[in-house]
């Protein structure tokens, strides 16, 4: 089969390449690929900024959630037929989705919504299932509670905007006066243009901040937390707490701990908690997700969709910051 590679950290171009194709284990599911998102962890694992994090032998096929069709189950397999219609984000060790197959565990999929492509069913995965852990485990949002979710124009804000006016929270986000409209027709009550105006300076007293950001914009985020709220973060440093959940060793968790002391200090001078999020894949939410979409309650937003063979294209792209909404890989049939 054909698959989008590595061969060492940094590479500059990503090489598409033959290799072998993958063996499903007894709970796993063979699906051929039908469209696949990219994502900012795509670009972190290519350049190596994920070493501290996850582990990866070379040549690695990148890629981390799919739509597709299955075509072989496992002996273990109980919820899947060949023949479905599927889609899902694979577990951190198991990435490689920007290839023509793949073996996924069954946990880790659901069945597709029928009223959407396979091309927006794999706008979904990872960042519906990031913004509903941040959103809905994470801060447990409610109608009596204020979010700012940064930068919601881009693949992770526009599901979590959408998410978060599902639970009656009002919401509060950060976009160009281009995309001013496009944000609020997604359902968000005030928009904030990063060019004209600083979102410390005109909003206070939040419940939570869901940031995409990190570094400057993700400090001054405690600027605006009320007491006991939480900032939760995709982009800022892991801290100690997320080290010892994630089951890092004690060195790895005393650098964290170093490394993310000043975000650390700001959370404790505000009265908040400072929360790094690491999505897990899950089966069971993505088919919640399903059910929202299949409603209209929740609608995928795609920037463009590129050709598997033009994929270079679509990682330079998505290094620039400018999609709206998400960059979509199409196989070939």
């Amino acid at each position: 089969m054909k698959a989008a590679m590595i061969r060492e950290y940094g590479q500059k171009n990503i090489e598409v390449a033959e290799t072998a194709m993958p063996k499903i284990r007894e709970k796993d599911v063979l699906v051929k690929i039908a469209a696949a998102s990219i994502n900012p962890i795509d670009l972190k694992t290519k350049d190596g900024k994920m070493k501290m994090l996850l582990t990866y032998k070379m040549p690695l096929i990148l890629g981390s959630d799919f739509s597709g069709t299955v075509m072989e189950v496992g002996e273990g397999v109980t919820d899947y037929l060949v023949g479905d219609k599927v889609y899902g984000r694979v577990q951190k060790d198991r990435i490689g989705t920007f290839s023509e197959y793949l073996a996924v565990a069954q946990t880790d999929i659901a069945l597709m919504p029928k009223n959407i492509s396979y091309e927006e069913a794999a706008a979904i995965p990872l960042v519906g299932l990031t913004s509903y852990q941040a959103l809905y485990e994470v801060m447990q949002l409610t109608d009596q509670d204020k979010v700012l979710i940064q930068a919601g124009s881009g693949g992770i804000g526009t599901i979590a905007i959408q998410l978060a006016k599902l639970s009656g929270a009002y919401v509060a986000t950060t976009t160009s006066e281009k995309n001013a409209a496009f944000v609020k027709a997604l359902g968000a009550d005030k928009v904030i243009d990063y060019h004209k105006e600083n979102f410390e300076d005109v909003l206070s007293e939040y419940d939570y901040v869901f940031d995409t950001m990190g570094g400057e914009i993700l400090e001054k985020a405690f600027k605006i937390v009320k007491p006991k709220g939480k900032v939760v973060t995709l982009s800022g440093i892991p801290n100690r707490r997320f080290a010892q959940e994630y089951g890092l060793p004690i060195w790895k968790q005393g650098v964290l701990a170093l490394a993310s002391r000043k975000f650390t200090k700001l959370a404790k001078a505000a009265d908040a908690s400072y929360h790094f999020l690491f999505m897990r894949p899950d089966g069971q939410q993505l088919a919640r997700l399903t059910e929202l979409i299949e409603d209209g309650k929740l609608r995928p937003i795609i920037d463009r969709v590129i050709p598997f063979d033009d994929i270079q294209t679509a990682f330079d792209y998505s290094a620039s910051g400018r999609a709206k909404g998400k960059i979509i890989i199409k196989m070939e049939n």
